[in-house]
């Protein structure tokens, strides 16, 4: 007979890895302006808040949003009220639909992302022991290179700068990426080729007891 907790757990794998999947294809199908509405909706919104973030401080951000929100809302419902008194019409709460909907997060979806993120969690934390305790010195080499170019980056960018470029890119690059893929692909390849030739050659003139013992 199965262990019902064996059970239990492969379940939970099946949920979050069939939950991921759907969470996967939603932000392909956003950045591939799969629909050209949802994405713009969504890029023009990102795109506002971090600059909102950029000019004013995150209270001041939230607070005109739901400022507005309401302006919208006690506005809808004032209008709608007055256009009832007049007609004399009972239709009611004019956001009754979405009051009487369930916005509440259930257990068990809450439960599900959390242990998607944890597992991403684990999987960073594995990553970093690995790479800060030198497990592997051209890997932890290649962290060290990058971390002393992000600190040029800093000097010139600051965080919510950083966040407006990955947002553009975010919703630029793969739509360019899917109209010129032959030609990138080939660029991606030749760097890649460079980059593995000086690696090899680094590799090679490391002494034997520092050099990747990784097991295949």
């Amino acid at each position: 007979m199965a262990d019902p907790t064996t059970h239990s757990a492969q379940i939970s794998c099946g949920m979050n890895a069939s939950s991921t999947k759907e969470s996967t294809y939603y932000v392909m199908e956003l950045v591939y302006w799969r629909d050209p509405k949802k994405s713009a909706v969504a890029f023009g919104m990102s795109l506002l808040v971090l600059l909102s973030l950029a000019t004013f401080s995150v209270i001041s951000v939230v607070s005109y949003m739901l400022l507005a929100l309401l302006c919208v809302t006690i506005t809808f419902r004032v209008y709608k009220s007055v256009i009832q008194a007049v007609q004399k019409s009972g239709e009611g709460h004019p956001f009754k639909a979405l009051m009487e909907k369930d916005l509440t997060v259930q257990p068990e979806i809450f439960q599900k992302y959390v242990d998607v993120c944890l597992t991403y969690v684990n999987l960073a934390i594995n990553q970093a022991k690995q790479l800060l305790l030198v497990e592997d010195l051209v890997d932890s080499l290649k962290l060290a290179g990058f971390m002393w170019l992000l600190t040029y980056v800093g000097a010139v960018f600051n965080g919510i700068t950083i966040l407006i470029l990955t947002d553009i890119i975010f919703f630029s690059t793969p739509l360019v990426y899917e109209r010129n893929k032959t030609q990138i692909d080939q660029y991606i390849e030749l760097i890649r080729t460079r980059v593995e030739v000086t690696l090899a050659k680094l590799q090679d003139k490391l002494p034997g007891a520092v050099k990747r013992t990784k097991a295949e």
